[in-house]
């Protein structure tokens, strides 16, 4: 288990060896869900234009679907 503390500002680290299993770094997104237990964290990458060059020449081809998955962060 790994803790950090949650300073003045109510900023957190994302402690290093979590950084590098997830390779998350600047302009990641780390989402929080609230479950009955307690948070969820999720990391939503950054998307870049080759993730989404790449989505358009995949299987999928509803425009509306591509943008859904391309905010989430997802990688076809």
């Amino acid at each position: 288990m790994t803790e950090t503390k949650i300073s003045k500002g109510f900023q957190t680290v994302v402690p290093a060896e979590i950084r590098k299993k997830f390779k998350v770094g600047p302009g990641d997104v780390l989402e929080w869900i609230p479950t009955e237990e307690g948070v969820e964290l999720k990391f939503r990458k950054k998307v870049n234009i080759e993730d989404i060059l790449g989505m358009v020449d995949g299987p999928e081809t509803d425009a509306v679907e591509l943008k859904k998955k391309a905010q989430r962060g997802e990688k076809i």
